[in-house]
């Protein structure tokens, strides 16, 4: 199915979530946020989170410094 993910189209697969779609191109889970049509989604419901078909998603890198 095909969803927009940081302004760009891309195909993932059906049946699959947050946690499934970051597996999927290999981002890691740690330090990102991840906002899917404009609602941010808490890292806890990220399990149970589906991804759906022309859904607009944001991932978000986490930078600390100062």
């Amino acid at each position: 199915m095909k969803v927009i993910m940081n302004g760009e189209e891309r195909t993932v697969p059906q049946d699959i979530d947050i946690r499934g779609l970051l597996k999927h191109f290999d981002l890691p889970e740690q330090r990102i946020a991840i906002e899917i049509n404009n609602r941010v989604v808490r890292r806890k419901d990220w399990p149970e989170t589906a991804v759906r078909e022309a859904d607009k998603i944001e991932v978000v890198h986490l930078v600390g410094g100062g």
